[in-house]
């Protein structure tokens, strides 16, 4: 799937729930599905922290077969939760893709109106750090 039918899928999933208490949920949700790619312990160093973020945040990106393959963790379960969107997203994507790609479902889903002034800039460093992993990955091509 291409990263809008990805983020276009999101959206749809999000309108289901009107209450934000039950999106807030639906991003739990999402966290829980990381536990089934457990984030290695020695991975979790200060190389792979995301600064920026309230919560601690940790990405991995490797390549195979020219596709970026993401693994991320959060101490906290909502945040661990926007990671797994992320992931959800970019992950299996190009470098191109990643780098080409406007993620709007951000703002459809009504996440960054509905965040933290810090919460919110660390999705924007998050973000930010995953398009500096693909810029590198490009320059490799």
């Amino acid at each position: 799937m291409s990263i809008n039918e990805l983020q276009d899928g999101i959206i749809e999933e999000f309108e289901a729930f009107d209450d934000w208490i039950d999106r807030y949920q639906l991003i739990i949700d999402y966290a829980k599905e990381l536990n089934n790619h457990p984030f290695p312990d020695a991975d979790r160093n200060s190389r792979n922290l995301i600064d920026g973020c309230q919560s601690p945040v940790w990405f991995t990106v490797r390549m195979e077969d020219g596709k970026m393959i993401i693994n991320g963790d959060s101490d906290a379960q909502l945040v661990k939760g926007m990671v797994a969107l992320l992931i959800h997203v970019l992950s299996g994507h190009t470098p191109r893709e990643v780098l080409s790609a406007d993620l709007y479902f951000i703002d459809r889903i009504g996440l960054r109106e509905h965040l933290s002034p810090t919460r919110s800039n660390g999705v924007a460093a998050m973000l930010k750090q995953l398009k500096l992993y693909a810029l590198a990955y490009s320059s490799e091509i």
